[in-house]
């Protein structure tokens, strides 16, 4: 049953054109600028940690749970400011964070991966300092490009293609960031010399990045700058209206523990269960290529069964094949085949969410007559930043209790404890996230169309 219709209280200006290649390429490449910053904190910052900096790996683990748990804040808190500035240039709303902010994030991304030579507190003390800085400096820039894609386009099918730009954009800087960076730094006797010349590589190819999204894309979905203040506690209240995308942050928090505990946890299974840990970059090669082959398919598959069905169709086939590679005896190729398959299909869950987050912003002014595309959008950061900081924990009490003992050979009930825990764990963890997504998302795309009509409708008439 659809929701009563408010009047809009701020006009919307849409620009009913189709996104060329070029737009939506140049967004897609907006995500591989923040991937070449964010992946290295992700990828390389707990090893500079523990081999350079020289703190703990407790320490190191502290300092990513907190500056996530702070991350979550940070973002809604950059969303919140960004819908309620009222001076917008002629540059948009949203762009003008990506251009200015690019630099900071850059300047910030490299002095994480600084080593000063201070007392062990102090150390820590820099570790927690400068990682939540990043953390701040990357919401204003991720939060409005996130944003953005709700800016560019009401067309559900130029939607489904920038998510799809987005997911293979991402899976590039995390390809770029995982076969560039070691050799780099192996090219120097002096390890902290080589982290900031490979760090600094990074955040250059990512400024250069930030500035071709910025340039090639264009915001048509335009609302005049409100010009009475809205209290913030009204706008956060008006979120717990918006039922799409409550749903949206709830499998979203199942479903990216399930990815981060899978991805701790794969590297222990290569070693200890199949005894071939060099195929971790096999792997990684297959994942990441896969995932992009995947995103490709989107836009054909929305435009076939819509968007709820493609996710959900993307989740069950990951949830089947994760079952099956833990029922079937333990292989190399078996293993490899049906991983292989499962993040194929992965790749429609994790590239959707950006699309159906933009929906969501329609529905959000559809239902409260406010359009606030940050605090939508970071809304949904924040149960993403919540969902990795919490189960960076997960791995490693489940490692204690099912009786793992580094660098030796793993017992049976061991070896069996790691294949539960790459397989089913983030199997039941996305039934759960299916399960939420099936019975409660209620954002079909016959609703996104009358929405769609019903907002252009108030436009001409305000």
């Amino acid at each position: 049953m659809a929701l009563p219709v408010v009047p809009s209280k701020r006009p919307v200006v849409t620009v009913s054109k189709k996104l060329t290649f070029k737009e939506k390429m140049s967004y897609g490449f907006g995500d591989i600028g923040n991937g070449l910053m964010f992946d290295m904190g992700q990828l390389y910052l707990l090893k500079f940690y523990t081999d350079v900096l020289g703190i703990s790996a407790y320490w190191g683990g502290l300092v990513f749970l907190i500056s996530k748990i702070f991350d979550a804040f940070a973002d809604t808190s950059v969303g919140a400011f960004v819908d309620s500035r009222t001076n917008i240039s002629k540059r948009g709303k949203f762009r003008p964070f990506i251009l200015w902010g690019t630099v900071p994030l850059a300047l910030m991304t490299v002095i994480s991966f600084l080593a000063p030579h201070f007392s062990d507190t102090g150390k820590i003390v820099w570790a927690f300092a400068t990682y939540m800085g990043f953390g701040l400096a990357y919401s204003f820039v991720n939060i409005p490009y996130g944003s953005l894609s709700a800016a560019m386009t009401q067309d559900p099918i130029d939607r489904a293609s920038l998510g799809s730009f987005r997911a293979i954009g991402s899976q590039t800087a995390l390809l770029i960031s995982g076969v560039v960076v070691i050799p780099i730094v192996l090219q120097f006797a002096n390890k902290e010399l080589g982290y900031i010349v490979a760090i600094s590589v990074m955040s250059i190819l990512g400024i250069l990045f930030h500035l071709i999204c910025y340039r090639n894309t264009k915001e048509n979905v335009i609302r005049a700058p409100r010009k009475e203040k809205v209290p913030l506690s009204k706008l956060f209240k008006a979120l717990f209206s918006n039922r799409p995308l409550i749903v949206l942050c709830l499998a979203a928090l199942f479903m990216i523990a399930s990815s981060n505990i899978r991805n701790a946890v794969q590297l222990y299974y290569l070693e200890y269960n199949l005894k071939s840990p060099e195929l971790m970059s096999i792997l990684s090669f297959l994942s990441i290529g896969l995932a992009v082959v995947g995103s490709m398919f989107i836009p054909a598959m929305v435009k076939r069964i819509g968007k709820k069905n493609t996710f959900m169709l993307g989740l069950l086939v990951c949830i089947a094949c994760d079952v099956l590679n833990f029922i079937l005896p333990t292989s190399t190729v078996t293993f490899l085949t049906i991983f292989s398959l499962g993040n194929f299909a992965l790749a429609f869950a994790l590239g959707l969410p950006w699309v159906m987050i933009a929906d969501s912003i329609d529905y959000h002014e559809w239902n409260s007559g406010e359009r606030t595309e940050g605090i939508v959008y970071s809304t949904y950061s924040f149960f993403r930043k919540l969902a990795q900081a919490l189960a960076g924990f997960i791995p490693g009490v489940a490692l204690s209790l099912i009786g793992y003992v580094p660098n030796i050979q793993q017992s049976s009930d061991t070896l069996l404890g790691l294949k539960g825990l790459l397989f089913l764990a983030p199997a039941a963890l996305n039934i759960i996230g299916l399960i939420i997504l099936f019975f409660f998302y209620n954002l079909t795309d016959n609703l996104y169309s009358k929405i769609v009509a019903d907002l252009k409708e108030r436009s001409n008439f305000n």
